[in-house]
């Protein structure tokens, strides 16, 4: 089972690296909405493909089946729901893209289109992908950590310090200088963590 969360990190990097590339993700994002929306029609196929792969490699932290690996104790009980709504509230965020934003790309009435995509992002993009999704992967995160039984001093630090990273995020949207870069370098180094720790899932964590 521990494969299906190496999947989803991944999957989650690659689509991150293809939706740079073919969209200019997420650097995009600070574009007026008309441009956005030009950039997504140029390439809406792409795009759109690219964003369902990210999708779910948010949806794929597995925090139910990790449960089973994770001694018993109540972190590890509240990592599950933790776990599974940072993945709900991503998967909501960036399921917009391909089911959501093709109908306004396509819409003869630009500026209602481009209203209703600024609404979009507002809601489900920066409150509920982003915002909601830093804060419960921070915390799924740190709920593991405490859960796991047996200390690595090098695995807590990755975690915790990812954690923090992660966290950053959440002062993107009051236009703190440095947070976006923060919280970039925070899902890398998560990334690298959830990797290790599919590992040692698959090992005895409590001896």
């Amino acid at each position: 089972m521990r494969w299906i969360l190496v999947a989803g990190v991944v999957a989650a990097n690659i689509a991150f690296i293809g939706l740079g590339s073919v969209f200019g993700y997420p650097d995009v994002l600070g574009e007026p909405p008309d441009v956005v929306l030009a950039r997504f029609a140029a390439n809406q196929t792409a795009v759109s493909a690219w964003f369902l792969l990210l999708a779910f490699g948010a949806g794929a932290l597995a925090a139910v089946l990790l449960r089973r690996r994770l001694p018993d104790s109540p972190a590890a009980t509240l990592s599950v729901y933790a776990g599974v709504l940072a993945g709900l509230v991503q998967v909501l965020g960036l399921l917009r893209w391909p089911f959501l934003v093709p109908a306004l790309a396509a819409s003869p009435d630009k500026a209602s289109a481009e209203t209703v995509f600024t609404a979009l992002n507002a809601y489900l993009g920066t409150g509920v992908g982003e915002t909601l999704g830093h804060l419960l992967t921070a915390t799924w995160t740190v709920l593991v950590l405490v859960a796991l039984a047996e200390r690595r001093l090098w695995f807590d630090i990755l975690g915790g310090v990812s954690a923090a990273a992660i966290l950053a995020g959440l002062l993107v949207p009051l236009d703190v200088p440095g947070a976006d870069q923060i919280n970039f370098g925070g899902y890398l180094a998560w990334s690298v963590w959830a990797l290790c720790l599919a590992v040692l899932a698959g090992q005895k964590v409590s001896k």
